[in-house]
């Protein structure tokens, strides 16, 4: 072997051979244990040298085993900087892409070419990352270079992330400015409508009927001012369920104080049973002359009927506040008297306005309140009071008449205002009336249908009498 030099051994061969002529002569001349002797030194000899040899053999092989886990741990702490410049490269690289996108809308052309530079730039950097793979090329200091790279990588994120927010933040500012377009349409679109009910509601409409002799009337000027008149309640119910709503009223605990134990097919039915309230506090006495408020009119047949002509005529070109204002003292103001404050609880009032002074206006006969609220009152009150005239200018006179609480629906008197119930094929029997919503008008052979809300969950038994005289309550 290399490790056992010649200098080492040949002192030891001479020894031997020293030793070996001495025994020799010993031997020629009668000395004993030669041979015993040559044998122990020998082995002496042969112990030694493997003891050199073997403790120089060990460390040559530790020395090895040393020098190739370091060449090892070098090889990978470079490759793991050499992974660590590309993750930074590619975080840059996304982030340089996520600023080329942001700066096209709205168009940026610095900000494009700021991100083109970065992005060329990065491109040729891992270029150079691929070929000093390649080439073994590592750095020197790959600590330092693996930090370095960690940094650039979390800069590329947060830049990232910016673009990101940025780019949220126009979203939600062209968000916001498309609400305020769609609610400015909205507004508009509601103007537009409150514009159209306006001129819906207004008399003018009935301006047909200027010109009408008391001889010409027929059932089809009923019909018109009776669907004048349903508009009227039902808009005047809509601001009440608004005025509710904003007040934080429970809507189903008055709908069911209203309408007991009635399952209503949808959640916006549920206005039928304030519709129905308003027609039975308006209509209440609708067969009787002047709602019996005042005996004013003539109890001959023929001047009563002139003279509710002349009535409705006087009124129906005027506007219902403009005539209250005028005649404070007529039938029709005691007519809105009555009715608002029957119509209107004073807890209802209190908690629409704070206070009970459109109530106490009204109550105390001193004129009537300039009110939004009370304005949209006067004009259902005068739709209805025009309709009560014009039925007594007929001969014969105009009745009235509603359906009770779970009669069989007949077409013939009534029309339902939920007639999705007759497609539903569970429905085995026929369905019953659960209330009536607006009240129906007999005119010598002539009907006119009463509406009604329609279930088929009543258990009460069904009933062969369809209406009697008086929408009064019960």
């Amino acid at each position: 072997m290399e490790s056992v030099k010649p200098s080492a051994v040949t002192p030891r061969k001479k020894l031997a051979r020293s030793f070996a002529k001495v025994l020799h002569v010993k031997a020629l001349i009668g000395i004993a244990s030669v041979d015993g002797l040559k044998n122990v030194i020998s082995d002496a000899n042969l112990k030694d040298e493997g003891k050199i040899a073997k403790s120089k053999t060990t460390l040559n092989w530790s020395e090895s085993f040393n020098e190739d886990d370091d060449e090892e741990l070098q090889e990978r702490v470079a490759n793991e900087a050499l992974l660590a410049k590309l993750f930074a490269s590619i975080s840059t690289v996304k982030a340089a892409y996520a600023e080329l996108q942001h700066a096209q809308s709205p168009f940026d052309p610095d900000g494009i070419e700021a991100a083109d530079q970065l992005l060329v730039s990065e491109l040729k950097n891992l270029s150079e990352l691929k070929q000093c793979y390649l080439k073994k090329q590592f750095d020197p200091l790959p600590e330092k270079e693996i930090l370095a790279a960690e940094s650039k990588e979390l800069q590329g994120v947060i830049k990232t992330y910016e673009i990101m927010g940025r780019k949220l933040e126009s979203q939600v500012r062209l968000k916001d400015s498309e609400i305020i377009f769609l609610r400015e349409k909205l507004e508009e679109a509601n103007m537009h409508n409150k514009a159209i009910e306006k001129r819906l509601n207004q008399s003018g409409q009935l301006s047909v009927l200027d010109n009408l002799h008391i001889t010409g009337l027929s059932p089809s000027h009923f019909i018109m001012v009776l669907r004048h008149a349903v508009r009227s309640i039902r808009n005047f119910v809509r601001l009440v369920v608004d005025e509710m709503r904003s007040a934080g009223w429970d809507i189903d605990a008055a709908v069911d104080a209203i309408e007991q134990n009635v399952v209503y097919m949808a959640e916006d039915h549920k206005c039928f049973a304030m519709e129905a309230f308003v027609c039975r506090e308006m209509f209440d006495a609708f067969h009787i002359p002047n709602f019996s408020l005042s005996s004013e009119s003539p109890l001959e047949k023929n001047r009563r009927q002139q003279w509710f002509f002349g009535k409705f005529n006087e009124l129906k070109s005027m506007k219902a506040k403009d005539y209250l204002a005028e005649r404070p003292r007529s039938s029709f103001a005691k007519y809105c008297r009555v009715k608002y404050l029957g119509l209107v609880h004073p807890k209802m009032e209190s908690s629409f306005f704070g206070n009970l002074s459109q109530r106490n206006l009204v109550n105390t006969g001193g004129g009537f309140p300039d009110t939004a609220f009370f304005t949209s009152f006067a004009e259902m009150a005068k739709r209805v009071w025009l309709l009560h005239c014009l039925a007594f200018s007929y001969e014969p006179e105009a009745s009235i008449f509603q359906v009770e609480k779970g009669c069989r629906f007949s077409d013939v008197y009534m029309e339902s205002v939920n007639d999705e119930i007759f497609l539903y094929s569970e429905v085995e029997s026929d369905p019953q009336v659960a209330f009536t919503v607006v009240p129906g008008f007999r005119m010598g052979k002539t009907v006119l249908q009463c509406q009604v809300y329609l279930t088929s969950q009543h258990k009460q038994q069904s009933k062969d009498k369809f209406f009697f005289t008086s929408t009064k309550q019960r």
